[in-house]
């Protein structure tokens, strides 16, 4: 008889180790697989930078001949098609796994419950449902984009007590200390893409990476907003545009001759739709969810805060706050929306709330989001 306890036990670990792939395997999920026998794990895995190999594959490889008769804990359905690589399913029948534990289905239509069907045709014990919860909010960037062709967005913010990130004279460095620097970083590396507008780039001329010691991942893809292409062919986004994948969204139909020297140092440029005051961030968003991108870190500035706010885009909120307070003159955090009455606000939900060094981050989750992200995910 199975053991709850150590389901949920061997579940959790699953779990933490499908953290690991997040920011790494788009456009594929990020999964963990913990293999059990005899009360001992003899395999464990998770999806491998670049989506392949899978979970399943990377745990059955360290178990070898011992997965036959275990019991595999897998945080998303097996798959059950082939792609680059044959089904996670068949790959668990072949190895003779008695007996599957999933947290979550596959919302994949080439997947969604045919896993499951094909485990329990082959006579394998299938469990649906523990660790659930966690399990689809670690992947709600993926099922974002298989059901609603839009990647997870995640406002970043970085603002004094009052909301200000910069003062009158557009000084801004730093306004938050060393920690909240890194465990930005930290936040940066869970995702797959990092988006901002082409004031921040014009300001800061940043480098727009995610920047841990030690750490090995799938380059973080550079995106900015540049509705009239003002991006300087000598900011550090251009120059390293070969080594890291840097796109540029601007307005449909520029000229061919604006673009070749972007084209030229490698940027990749997506065209996009025009909107007031400008671009269609739905469309650029769609955009990048048609590429492939699961995941989305916004950074700045105010007035793309303001467009993906108005536009209901924003679906979590990292928010750093710096313990001074800088005063009206300061530059806000975000553009006027505006906003004719109260109810018209865009609200979010608490959901974590930690020291950083001298400063303070606090996690916020869209309220009509709030059942499907979770703080840390």
């Amino acid at each position: 008889m199975p053991d709850p306890d150590a389901d949920k036990a061997h579940m959790a670990a699953a779990l933490a180790i499908a953290r690991r792939g997040l920011g790494n395997t788009w456009p594929n999920p990020a999964v963990g697989c913990v293999l059990v026998k005899d009360g001992r794990v003899v395999g464990r895995g998770w999806t491998q930078p670049g989506g392949r190999p899978h979970a399943e594959t990377e745990a059955l490889a360290r178990a070898g001949e011992q997965a036959r008769g275990a019991t595999a804990y897998v945080t998303l359905e097996p798959c059950s098609h082939w792609g680059r690589t044959p089904p996670c399913c068949d790959a668990l029948i072949k190895a003779g796994v008695a007996r599957v534990v999933v947290a979550t289905g596959d919302p994949d239509p080439r997947v969604d419950g045919r896993g499951l069907q094909r485990l329990r045709e082959a006579g394998v014990i299938v469990d649906l449902g523990l660790g659930g919860e966690e399990a689809r909010a670690i992947n709600a960037g993926f099922a974002r984009r298989i059901t609603r062709g839009l990647p997870l967005v995640t406002l970043k913010l970085a603002t004094t007590l009052d909301g200000r990130i910069a003062t009158a004279a557009g000084e801004s460095q730093w306004i938050t200390g060393p920690e909240a620097r890194r465990a930005a970083h930290a936040i940066r590396a869970r995702h797959d893409a990092i988006l901002v507008g082409s004031g921040t780039v014009l300001a800061d001329d940043p480098e727009l990476t995610a920047r841990l010691p030690g750490s090995a991942r799938v380059p973080l893809a550079r995106v900015v907003a540049d509705s009239r292409l003002r991006t300087p062919l000598d900011s550090r986004l251009v120059r390293t545009a070969r080594a890291v994948p840097t796109w540029i969204a601007t307005r449909t139909g520029q000229r061919p001759g604006v673009l070749a020297p972007y084209l030229e140092a490698g940027v990749q440029i997506l065209p996009v739709p025009r909107a007031k005051p400008g671009l269609d961030l739905g469309a650029l968003l769609g955009a990048l969810a048609q590429r492939g991108v699961t995941r989305v870190m916004a950074e700045g500035g105010a007035g793309l805060a303001a467009a993906l706010l108005r536009g209901g885009l924003v679906d979590r909120i990292a928010w750093f706050h710096a313990p001074g307070i800088m005063g009206g003159d300061g530059l806000p955090a975000v553009q006027p929306l505006p906003l004719a009455a109260l109810s018209a606000m865009p609200r979010f939900r608490r959901v974590a709330s930690r020291p950083v060094g001298a400063d303070w981050l606090t996690e916020l989750v869209r309220e009509e989001n709030e059942r499907a992200c979770s703080p840390g995910s």
